[in-house]
């Protein structure tokens, strides 16, 4: 969330910034909302300094009935004047949620991936001509995946593995949250996979994302289903100040996401690129607004490091101003390569949200001068488990049908190559 005054101060430049994720930004709006905040928030202060005076400078031994009146109806209005307040400011509150981050100046411009910066590639070449079996065909030709009884279990984009496939998720999963804990520093949680309101606001989902949110309630008592970790993850410290000795937080976790995806258009409806549910580790790092740039290199870098031990070919790219998630200011996906549809694709976001998530959360800094302000957060996949399965798949196909994996998933899995039939060797 923004800082009203803020935007306010920056005037057309926010607006110009705004304008290149599509959002307008309506500058009298929010100035006319302000002001009704500040001058009910200043009535408020002008009427509990009457009140206050008042009571100070009440006649001696009890107050006559004439006196009696006019503290009643003093304090009536003091109570009219802090309802208004709080809709006033509420109402401005609910008018900033709605107003994406600011885009970072070296951000490039544009809507969608295809104007995507390709910033470098990673891994094995990708060499040879695109093809070969898409990953859904070699996990049920394979006897990893059971495409039927998912589908009869909960309808579509929903996902059952079986078996060594079952087995090779569990090793995936495993092998990224040892890398991240044992070599990249960041402690392991486990959180709830079902969150309250508050928190889903905290970090942007709400109130924008609520048609792509699965929800439940039970009495009054209303919860969430986590689209990802990073919600959670983020909130462990919502509504706290940290100190420079303190940052920068990393942490991470390996949970259950749920997406409705609202809007996807039946786009990649085949294997398992795009699910209601899903397992992903998630990483978040919290740290001081200037480390932030810097903090956004080392996670890519984080994710990078996933890719290559899992000889993986991939390549980094910066999403321009119109692709970028919601709290994002800056993004680079990094996309891994899929033989079987022949292209790169997204397998994880990495986002410098600057303070928008913290102003939303609460989530403080103090400088070593005892300065205080809002902190800077940051989260990233690293990675999603189906995703990596799926590139596993496709860049590991031998000729004869069989798919090799790579040496650093076999004291995980177990085994270096999956045949058919469930086979391993």
């Amino acid at each position: 969330m923004h800082d009203v005054r803020e935007l306010i101060a920056l005037g057309p430049e926010a607006v110009r910034r705004l304008a290149r994720r599509d959002h307008p930004l309506d500058l009298d709006v929010l100035e006319a909302a302000s002001r009704r905040r500040t001058a009910a928030e200043e009535r408020v202060s002008r009427l509990r300094a009457e009140l206050k005076a008042a009571a100070r400078g009440g006649t001696r031994g009890a107050p006559g009935e004439e006196e009696r009146a006019a503290a009643r109806a003093l304090r009536d209005r003091v109570q009219e004047a802090e309802a208004e307040a709080r809709t006033a400011g509420a109402e401005l509150t609910e008018r900033l949620r709605t107003i994406p981050n600011l885009p970072l100046d070296e951000v490039p411009d544009g809507r969608s991936e295809k104007e995507a910066v390709e910033v470098r590639r990673g891994g094995p070449p990708v060499t040879g001509e695109a093809g070969g079996p898409h990953h859904a065909d070699l996990g049920e030709r394979l006897g990893l995946f059971d495409g039927a009884r998912a589908a009869r279990l909960s309808g579509a984009r929903f996902h059952v593995s079986r078996g060594a496939g079952a087995r090779l998720e569990r090793a995936v999963g495993d092998f990224l949250l040892d890398l991240h804990v044992a070599h990249h520093g960041y402690t392991e949680y486990s959180v709830p996979f079902l969150v309250n309101r508050e928190t889903m606001t905290g970090t942007g989902q709400l109130p924008k994302f609520e048609e792509d949110l699965f929800a439940t309630r039970v009495g009054d008592r209303e919860l969430f289903l986590i689209p990802t970790a990073e919600v959670p993850l983020t909130n462990l410290v919502a509504g706290e100040t940290l100190t420079d000795a303190e940052l920068p937080l990393a942490f991470t976790a390996r949970t259950p996401c749920f997406r409705s995806e609202a809007g996807s258009h039946g786009r990649d409806t085949r294997g398992l690129l795009r699910l209601h549910q899903f397992e992903k580790v998630e990483l978040v790092r919290v740290c001081a607004p200037a480390d932030a740039p810097a903090q956004l290199e080392l996670m890519v870098g984080h994710v990078e490091e996933c890719l290559r031990r899992l000889e993986l070919s991939y390549r980094v790219v910066l999403l321009p101003a119109g692709d970028m998630g919601f709290s994002a200011r800056m993004t680079y996906d990094i996309e891994v390569w899929l033989p079987g549809s022949g292209d790169f694709r997204e397998i994880s976001s990495v986002s410098d949200c600057g303070t928008f998530q913290a102003r939303r959360a609460g989530i403080r800094h103090r400088d070593a001068a005892g300065r205080k302000g809002p902190a800077a957060t940051l989260n990233g996949s690293a990675l999603p488990i189906g995703r990596t399965v799926a590139a596993l798949l496709e860049q590991g196909c031998r000729p004869d049908g069989s798919v090799v994996l790579p040496e650093a998933l076999v004291p995980y899995a177990g085994f270096r190559t999956l045949l058919p039939g469930g086979r391993t060797a």
